[in-house]
């Protein structure tokens, strides 16, 4: 696999040359300095700078654990594990951040970014690779279709957050006058940018390499995955915003006009089907392993060239000294690496039920049998047999191998009288009635009574992304695996969907179909099975805790019904599964407990209890003012120009 490496900016003053002194003495030339015509005349030197580019792009989530770059400072939710522990999929097991699930409304300026320091960086570099007379025309083109991919890359991270924004693709100069006019430019309106994003992978897609194997750099296949979504967003917007008329500004910064969703669906089709056809490489869904749960699993672990579903990644090295601590924070408490690290990421109930049954079906997990009398398991991993591949490769069960040990999960000893005996931790022990021995009578991993952090609260722990090398989990060492930003099976959904929105329903089951196969499911869906709610479930199935719930959600505007403010009850939790505006304000868990009762057949097997963690005092509330995030004061302030979101 080919990959680009940070080195930093090597000291380089891309404005160096605009420094004169009278003195001769200062005129020799600083030998820590790289002036723009050395730089831009050799690759080498390109490439350290373009470098630097590729490591401040933005993301919804990166696997660092924090932002390491000052000019990022506005990545407000962009902290590792923490921005997957919300949206009532999953629950943070740190009761430093209860608040995602105490109190809950977000902020009107959560997941704004407004970084133009960036955009100006990204200007200059494409300013100077154009001017530059020494580069060959190979690498010219290559650095300028990197450096305009990479613009609308992060153009297009603006507008799904902020909507339409000042679009600026020259260098601005300020001239020390005191007069700033020239650099305040007003909002575009939010299609703009939209197009903007597409043309820009359109015109550069045919000078970037058609290459599987380059994962960490723009290919031409990453330029049609990005166009792919954002032309899927822009429709949807369109589209779907008719049903949120309020959200919107009478001159085009916030809304799309709903005549328009065809054109991008469209757009968002043609992109995806030239990744599909091979023409921008040999891409295809990662099947290696025989166990579909683990090869899913291994589809974010495999950084061979084996693994041809990966389009464009964040890579990691450990030998360059790029690692994050993912799995440090989120590995399983029994197995853990370090003892005050683990647990923090705990996937919900509400996300484990999602996943269907192998003759798609949706159903909860069975607790109960039609009498209303507990269903006792001779095996922890039997409630969830039967189901979706994608549940196990995204979620840790109770009773999982990982590493060196089996986790151990479950909440403690129920008696045949309904009462609980349990412990606030493995290692305080009790004895059950009619013995005199101390036991360990709750599991290592949780969860506890108490609800004790770093252990599971809700009875499942992450896998996705988690690394099961040795020695992964310590600080010292940390993980090297990637973040994977496009991948094939995406392009797929994003084909169904734009397909469906377009009335090709065959199609889009013939895309669809390619995921689920994949997964197990290998009944497949018939053109009449292609609905809204089969769209957005299986997004859920194939790629949470990946960063698309969000920004799912608003485009489709439907996250003020799902996250409507209310609390979720067991009732809600456990009907409606398959729909896609069903409550999820709440993560639930489901708590496994021994049996105990001496005589009985069923004494030593398993009962599972929905549970909602004692820390879950809040609701998720989306209000109408969240479907766009804040331009704040200041930036209002510093140039007048730019006009406010809606419903703030």
């Amino acid at each position: 696999m080919k990959k680009i490496y940070i080195i930093g900016m090597i000291s380089v003053l891309l404005s160096a040359e605009s420094c004169k002194k009278d003195s001769s003495f200062l005129d020799v030339p600083p030998k820590s300095v790289v002036t723009n015509d050395v730089v831009f005349s050799d690759p080498a030197l390109v490439l350290s700078v373009l470098g630097d580019l590729y490591n401040r792009v933005y993301d919804f989530t990166s696997l660092d654990n924090m932002d390491t770059h000052p000019e990022n400072a506005d990545k407000k939710n962009v902290a590792g594990w923490t921005t997957f522990a919300d949206f009532g999929e999953s629950f943070p097991s740190d009761n430093s951040f209860y608040s995602i699930v105490q109190n809950r409304n977000w902020g009107y300026d959560t997941w704004s970014t407004w970084n133009y320091p960036y955009v100006r960086d990204l200007n200059l570099f494409i300013d100077n690779v154009t001017a530059s007379t020494k580069l060959v025309a190979a690498d010219k083109n290559r650095f300028l279709a990197e450096g305009r991919f990479l613009r609308a890359s992060y153009y297009f991270e603006m507008v799904k957050r902020m909507g339409g924004v000042p679009l600026i693709t020259k260098t601005l100069t300020y001239d020390n006058s005191g007069n700033v006019v020239g650099l305040q430019f007003p909002r575009s309106k939010e299609s703009d940018i939209y197009d903007f994003v597409i043309s820009e992978a359109e015109a550069i897609k045919g000078l970037l390499p058609s290459d599987p194997t380059e994962k960490s750099r723009a290919t031409k296949a990453a330029a049609l995955a990005m166009e792919a979504r954002a032309a899927l967003y822009a429709g949807s917007i369109a589209k779907y915003g008719a049903s949120t008329p309020q959200v919107s500004l009478p001159g085009g910064e916030v809304g799309i006009p709903s005549s328009m969703a065809p054109g991008y669906y469209t757009k968002a089709l043609n992109a995806a089907k030239e990744i599909i056809s091979g023409s921008a490489g040999s891409y295809k869904l990662y099947q290696v392993l025989p166990n579909l749960s683990d090869n899913f699993a291994a589809i974010f672990l495999d950084k061979s060239s084996v693994n041809q579903e990966s389009i464009w990644v964040e890579d990691f090295k450990a030998l360059a000294g790029k690692v994050h601590s993912f799995t440090t924070n989120d590995q399983p408490y029994s197995v853990s690496d370090e003892a005050s690290d683990a647990g923090r990421l705990d996937p919900s109930l509400n996300l484990v039920q999602s996943f269907e049954k192998l003759d798609n079906t949706f159903a909860p997990i069975a607790t109960k049998d039609g009498a209303g009398n507990p269903i006792y398991y001779a095996d922890q991993q039997d409630p969830f047999a039967g189901r979706d591949a994608r549940l196990a490769g995204t979620v840790m069960l109770p009773h999982f191998f990982w590493k060196t040990a089996y986790i151990d999960i479950w909440g403690g000893y129920l008696l045949a009288n309904g009462s609980i005996i349990s412990s606030d931790d493995a290692t305080h022990y009790a004895t059950l009635p009619g013995t005199t021995t101390q036991i360990q009578v709750v599991g290592k991993d949780g969860p506890t009574p108490t609800g004790e952090p770093l252990r599971t609260q809700t009875g499942f722990y992450i896998r996705k992304y988690l690394d099961p090398t040795t020695g992964s989990g310590r600080r010292g060492r940390q993980s090297d695996v990637n973040f994977i930003r496009y991948r094939y099976g995406e392009v797929l959904l994003n084909a169904a969907e734009a397909a469906y929105e377009l009335g090709q329903t065959s199609d889009a089951a013939l895309y669809m179909n390619q995921v689920r196969a994949r997964a197990g499911l290998t009944t497949p869906l018939t053109a009449a099975d292609i609905t809204f709610d089969r769209i957005v479930h299986e997004r859920r199935a194939e790629l949470s805790f990946e960063g698309h719930v969000l920004f799912d959600m608003k485009r489709w505007r439907i996250a003020t019904k799902v996250w409507d403010g209310n609390p979720q009850t067991l009732t809600d939790l456990t009907s409606n599964i398959s729909s896609a505006t069903k409550r999820n304000t709440q993560p639930w868990g489901l708590y496994p407990y021994k049996y105990y009762n001496p005589g009985s057949p069923n004494n030593g097997k398993w009962v599972f209890r929905e549970v909602l963690p004692s820390p879950v005092t809040g609701v998720l509330n989306f209000r109408l003012g969240n479907y766009y995030s804040q331009i704040t004061d200041a930036i209002i302030s510093a140039n007048p120009k730019i006009i406010r979101q809606p419903n703030q």
